[in-house]
C-alpha cells in the first residue's frame, strides 16, 4: 500500500511543480519585464529570506527526516515538538544579527543598499523555517503532495498580482510587500492545518527520554552538517539576488532573475528523473551493485542531455524572434545573453547525471559538502571579482555561475571516477553530442527568412524533429525509444 501512495504522492508532486514552473514562466515573460527595478527588489527580499531561514532551522529539519523513523510514535512527536522549539531561538539569535548588520553599515565598508527590507525578508524565514519543518515531517507520513501544492502556487499567484497591484500604483509599495509577507503565513498556516490533522505534536519541555534514544551530540552533529550543506548551497546558487543590488542596481538584479527562472524552466525533466531513480541508486549502493549503477548512470546521463539540448536548443535558434513578438520584447531582448549562458549552465548540469545523488546515498556522502563548498567560494569570489573590477556586469556574473558550475561538476565527476569508477559516458553518448551540435548549426545556418516572423518556429521544428529521428533510427538514447513505443502502443489501441 505505501509504495502505490508514494507513486500516487510522485505523481502529484511532479504536476504540482510543472504547474507552478508555468504560472512563473507566464508572470517572468508578460508581467515582471515591466518593472525589473520592483522585480529586483523582490528578488532581494526572497534572496534575504533565503539566506536567513536556514540559519532558523539549523538542519533541524534534515535531522527530523533522519531520525524520526527509528523512534517511537511519542518519541517521534517529541522531536517534532523539539525542531519546533528550537527554530523560535534560532529566530531570536537571526533578529539579534540582522539589527546589527542594518545599524552597523560601516563593517561593510559601503553604504548597504536595500537594507530598509530586510524586515520582509525577515518574516519570510521565519514562515519558511517553519514550512521547511513542517514539509519534512509531511514528507515522513507521506503527505506531500498538498503541502507542495500551497508552497509552489500560494507565492507563483500572489506574487504577480502583487506586482500588478503596484505597479499601476492601487497600493503602495509597502502594502504590497506585506501581502506578499502575509501570503507566506496564510500558507504557512494552511501547511500546518493540513498536517496537524495527520499528526498530533507532544507540547513538552522535557525531552530527556527523546536525547537518551538520539545521542545529543550525534543529533547536533548531523544538524550542523545539514545546516553547513544549506547555508552552502545559498551561497552557491543563490547569492547573485544578494550580490547584483549591492553591486550594481536593483533593475540589473531584476534582468538577470528573469534570464535565472527562463533557464531554470529547462531543469524540470531533471528534477522528476532524479527523484524516481533515487531509490534505486540507494538500493545499488547498499546492495554494492555498481554494474547496474554504471549502466543507468550513463543511460540517465545521456537521457537528459537529449532532453536539455533539444530545449536549448530551441532556446537559442528561437527565443530572440519569439520576444520580438512578445508586447514586452524591449525589455526582454537585453536578458538574451544571460538567458543563453545559464542555458548552457542548465544543460552541463543535466548533462553529468546524478552525480551528487550517487555521493550523497554512499558512504563518501560528505564529499557533497566539500563540493558545495568549492562552489560557493568559487561562486562568490568570481562575482565579487565581476561585480567590482570588471564592467561586464551581469553578463560577468552569469559566466562566473558557469565556470563555477563547470568546476562543480567536474570535480563531482572525478570524485566518482575515483571511488567507483564510473564516468557517464560511452560511445552512444559521444555520438549524441557530436550529432546535436551538428544539427544545431545546420538548422542555424538554414535561409529560412522566407518565412517572416516565424522562421524560428520552422528553425526549431527542423532541429528538434530531426534531431529525434536520427536518434530513433540510431537507438542511442533507449529510453526515447521505449516512450516512442509505449505512446504508439496506447495509439494504435485506441
Amino acid at each position: 500500500m505505501d509504495t502505490k501512495f508514494s507513486s500516487k504522492q510522485a505523481l502529484w508532486f511532479t504536476l504540482i511543480n510543472y504547474f507552478g514552473v508555468l504560472i512563473g514562466t507566464v508572470s517572468t515573460l508578460f508581467i515582471y519585464p515591466n518593472d525589473k527595478d520592483l522585480l529586483g527588489i523582490i528578488r532581494f527580499v526572497d534572496g534575504f529570506a533565503q539566506i536567513l531561514y536556514p540559519i532558523m532551522v539549523l538542519g533541524a529539519s534534515t535531522a527530523l527526516l533522519n531520525f524520526q523513523p527509528k523512534l517511537n510514535d511519542l518519541l517521534q512527536r517529541k522531536l517534532f515538538s523539539y525542531s519546533m522549539i528550537s527554530v523560535v531561538w534560532m529566530v531570536f539569535f537571526c533578529a539579534i544579527g540582522v539589527s546589527l548588520v542594518y545599524f552597523i553599515d560601516d563593517f561593510f565598508f559601503r553604504e548597504l543598499k536595500n537594507k530598509q527590507y530586510f524586515i520582509y525578508g525577515f518574516f519570510i524565514a521565519i514562515c519558511l523555517a517553519y514550512i521547511d519543518v513542517f514539509k519534512r515531517q509531511a514528507t515522513n507520513l507521506q503527505k506531500l503532495a498538498i503541502p507542495t501544492f500551497f508552497e509552489k502556487i500560494i507565492p507563483k499567484i500572489t506574487l504577480p498580482l502583487v506586482f500588478l497591484l503596484i505597479i499601476y500604483g492601487y497600493v503602495s509599495e509597502i502594502v504590497g510587500f506585506s501581502w506578499y509577507v502575509v501570503s507566506f503565513a496564510v500558507m504557512l498556516i494552511a501547511i500546518g492545518f493540513y498536517l496537524f490533522k495527520y499528526f498530533k505534536p507532544v507540547y513538552t519541555l522535557n525531552y530527556k527520554d527523546l536525547f537518551q534514544e538520539i545521542p545529543k551530540k550525534q543529533y547536533y552533529q548531523y544538524s550542523l552538517y545539514a545546516f553547513s550543506a544549506s547555508l552552502g548551497s545559498f551561497f552557491a546558487f543563490r547569492i547573485d539576488s544578494i550580490m547584483i543590488p549591492q553591486f550594481l542596481s536593483n533593475t540589473a538584479n531584476g534582468d538577470f532573475n528573469i534570464g535565472v527562472n527562463l533557464a531554470n524552466a529547462l531543469m524540470i525533466p531533471a528534477a522528476g528523473v532524479f527523484a524516481l531513480y533515487s531509490p534505486l541508486i540507494s538500493e545499488a549502493l547498499k546492495k554494492n551493485d555498481l554494474s547496474v549503477l554504471k549502466i543507468k548512470y550513463a543511460d540517465v546521463a545521456k537521457n537528459l542531455f537529449f532532453i536539455g539540448i533539444i530545449l536549448y536548443g530551441c532556446v537559442l535558434l528561437g527565443m530572440k524572434d519569439f520576444f520580438e513578438i512578445l508586447p514586452t520584447a524591449d525589455k526582454l531582448l537585453p536578458v538574451l545573453p544571460v538567458l543563453y549562458i545559464l542555458g548552457g549552465n542548465v544543460v552541463l548540469n543535466m548533462a553529468t547525471g546524478f552525480n551528487t545523488e550517487i555521493i550523497a546515498y554512499s558512504k563518501f556522502y560528505r564529499f557533497n559538502l566539500i563540493a558545495i563548498v568549492i562552489l560557493a567560494i568559487l561562486n562568490v569570489g568570481l562575482n565579487y571579482y565581476v561585480l567590482t573590477q570588471t564592467t561586464y556586469g551581469i553578463i560577468g556574473v552569469a559566466w562566473a555561475s558557469l565556470f563555477a558550475m563547470l568546476v562543480f561538476n567536474s570535480t563531482k565527476l572525478w570524485f566518482i571516477y575515483r571511488k567507483f569508477n564510473m564516468l557517464p559516458i560511452n560511445a552512444n553518448y559521444i555520438k549524441t553530442i557530436v550529432s546535436s551540435l551538428v544539427l544545431l548549426a545546420i538548422a542555424f545556418a538554414l535561409p529560412l527568412n522566407v518565412f517572416g516572423m516565424f522562421s524560428f518556429l520552422v528553425r526549431c521544428t527542423f532541429f528538434a524533429g530531426t534531431f529525434m529521428l536520427l536518434i530513433y533510427k540510431t537507438g542511442w538514447v533507449q529510453e526515447f525509444n521505449n516512450n516512442v513505443a509505449k505512446i504508439m502502443k496506447v495509439v494504435l489501441r485506441k
